[in-house]
């Protein structure tokens, strides 16, 4: 299911709804994101971008684009040229608005395609935290997960690009944008399942041991408390995106 790079004249809507999977760590894979794809008989295509050449990809010969998270910063591309390549991509498909979804890193990139800014945060929010909808968020498919302690694991954040809806929000945080029905941004994890949570804890939870309330035992007991119904929530929430966009599929 993984190439790099991907065939530049490649049409997977040949064989029925398609989605390009951008991913920077195996260990930050579609997880949960997965089922719901699958459940809507979407052909999924992960492409490891820090290995694989999105140069030559067609932005626009996908259904759907998912742009995962990753430990690099949006605003770090002559770090990683590769991101550089990624907001290409993502900014020729938001000009055709071809339907796109981001998390987390991918929110803050598709947030800097969009003309918008990203950049390393004060606070370190990691852990479930509650999403917030605001008023622009009600009715949309982010509100299936207002009030449900989401996953966070992030410094960077991200500007609203202009143009876009602000839907939710953290205490610290925006938490999702959107455009229209075809281009939906969450700072917050909706793939994480049991084995990448788990993944995630045994890599980086010394890393954030010094914050408040955080540390390996800490997150599982979080994990043990909230995950199920993140997973839920979660689900809804990209499989009601998904569902707005029919019409748009195929075509």
């Amino acid at each position: 299911m993984t190439i790099a790079p991907v065939p530049p004249t490649f049409d997977a809507r040949r064989s029925g709804p398609s989605a390009l999977v951008l991913r920077h760590d195996a260990g930050i894979g579609l997880g949960n994101v997965a089922t719901t794809l699958a459940s809507r008989g979407y052909a999924v295509t992960t492409v490891d971008t820090p290995t694989g050449d999105v140069a030559g990809v067609d932005p626009l010969a996908w259904d759907v684009v998912v742009a995962l998270g990753g430990e690099e910063g949006a605003y770090e591309t002559e770090r990683y040229p590769y991101l550089a390549r990624e907001i290409d991509l993502l900014a020729a498909r938001a000009e055709a608005r071809r339907p796109i979804l981001g998390i987390c890193l991918g929110a803050q990139m598709l947030a800097v395609a969009l003309g918008a800014r990203a950049w390393r945060g004060d606070v370190h929010e990691v852990g479930f935290v509650p999403v917030d909808l605001t008023p622009d968020g009600v009715g949309t498919p982010v509100a299936h997960v207002a009030g449900v302690p989401m996953m966070q694991w992030h410094h960077d954040t991200f500007e609203v690009p202009v143009g876009a809806r602000l839907l939710a929000t953290s205490p610290s945080y925006p938490q999702a944008f959107a455009v229209d029905d075809w281009l939906l941004a969450v700072q917050f994890h909706p793939e994480v399942d049991d084995a990448i949570a788990d993944g995630w804890i045994e890599r980086w939870a010394d890393d954030v041991a010094h914050l408040p309330g955080v540390d390996a035992a800490a997150l599982t007991t979080a994990k043990e408390q909230h995950l199920a119904a993140a997973q839920r929530a979660s689900r809804a929430m990209v499989g009601a995106w998904l569902d707005g966009l029919a019409g748009t599929v195929g075509r």
